[in-house]
């Protein structure tokens, strides 16, 4: 199992800057990508970016431009850089990490969550 701690939100001004961390422990060598995914009440979680071991990455399309995300994989950590803060970030990030495990022949893979760390975009 992999445990997740999320840290780095809080309250930042419209146009602000913020990082979140996320840093996993475990079983970490299952690890293939970790992430973020966010969500606000009454809505669905949506996916934001997810940093892969081979170093490459994925934004969500609104996330291009105003949202980094990256990754140390020493540290088992992965960083989400969000400039330019808008009111509609506000949500609560979640961070994954996806793991593949092998079970004899086969393999099986999930996703473990970590608790989820508020942001509030608000003058």
């Amino acid at each position: 199992q992999v445990q997740l701690v999320e840290s780095g939100g809080g309250l930042v001004q419209p146009g602000g800057s913020l990082r979140l961390s996320c840093a996993a422990s475990g079983n970490v060598f299952s690890i293939t990508a970790m992430g973020w995914y966010r969500q606000t009440p009454g809505n669905e979680r949506e996916f934001v970016a997810a940093f892969r071991r081979d170093g490459g990455h994925n934004l969500s399309p609104f996330a291009n431009g105003r949202f980094t995300i990256t990754g140390d994989n020493a540290k088992n950590t992965v960083y989400l850089q969000v400039s330019s803060a808008k009111p509609e970030d506000t949500a609560v990030y979640y961070c994954y990490a996806r793991q593949t495990v092998v079970e004899g022949p086969s393999s099986r893979t999930f996703s473990s969550w970590g608790p989820g760390t508020q942001v509030v975009v608000s003058s």
